[in-house]
């Protein structure tokens, strides 16, 4: 079961975010809280996964897969065809303890593959036909995000898809400031964070997490050769980017 994230209740200056031991204990409780709409982009990203995978040897690559939740909402979905195989790739092994132990039957049947890896430094990825990263683009280091998008459109089949979920930055830096706002506001008031604690994790994240625009996002996207881009979810200052290979 997973515990409340309660880390960034002590006092005392925050050291960088890691993914260690420490955050995965707590990491489904924190990102639930923490991501605006977090389970329904869950449920909107299945269901569109679903119009993207054939019936027969479709390949789902989720890169940054954290503790499986991604994997487990589209391996349970009702229309998810039975050939279907999963490979979850994160550089966290306290993380991937959790994916395995939460997808523990489907690893079990053959369905799932679980891969330490640095998205920095990734292996050479199988032709798939859906590739997903939930917020983890933002934690790539900029200089390397060309390099990672152009591996992924390659290894993409045509008419493959991206799900890319994105923590952004407003074009517009007064209503960037009012979208912080009303973030903060929503995880002291809806998830019950403190306003000490929202500091804290922001000061922990500050050197960890780097942000771009929405149009940043889209220009990354062009430059590894995707041509059919739209963002189908948005809030403030989160956005979901679907991006389809012709």
């Amino acid at each position: 079961m997973t515990e409340e994230d309660r880390l960034f209740q002590q006092t005392g200056r925050a050291e960088d975010f890691a993914f260690d031991e420490r955050v995965a204990k707590v990491f489904d409780n924190m990102v639930s809280r923490s991501v605006p709409f977090y389970s329904e982009i869950q449920r909107i990203q299945s269901d569109i996964t679903m119009d993207f995978l054939p019936e027969d040897s479709g390949v789902v690559c989720d890169l940054g897969c954290s503790t499986g939740t991604t994997i487990k909402h589209i391996a349970t979905h009702p229309k998810c065809p039975r050939t279907v195989h999963f490979i979850g790739y994160d550089n966290s092994e306290p993380m991937l303890d959790k994916a395995r132990a939460k997808l523990a039957d489907e690893i079990q049947a053959g369905k799932v593959s679980l891969l330490t890896a640095d998205l920095s430094h990734l292996p050479a990825l199988p032709e798939c036909n859906v590739i997903i990263m939930n917020w983890t683009l933002q934690f790539v280091r900029p200089i390397e995000r060309d390099h990672l998008l152009k591996n992924i459109y390659s290894a993409l089949r045509p008419g493959g898809v991206l799900f890319l979920s994105e923590k952004i930055l407003g074009n517009d830096s007064v209503l960037n400031r009012l979208y912080i706002d009303h973030y903060l506001q929503f995880k002291k008031s809806q998830s019950g964070y403190t306003d000490a604690e929202n500091q804290r994790k922001r000061e922990a994240l500050e050197n960890v997490l780097i942000p771009y625009r929405l149009d940043e996002n889209y220009a990354l996207l062009e430059r590894a050769g995707f041509k059919h881009i739209d963002t189908y979810f948005r809030w403030f200052n989160f956005a979901c980017i679907i991006a389809v290979k012709s």
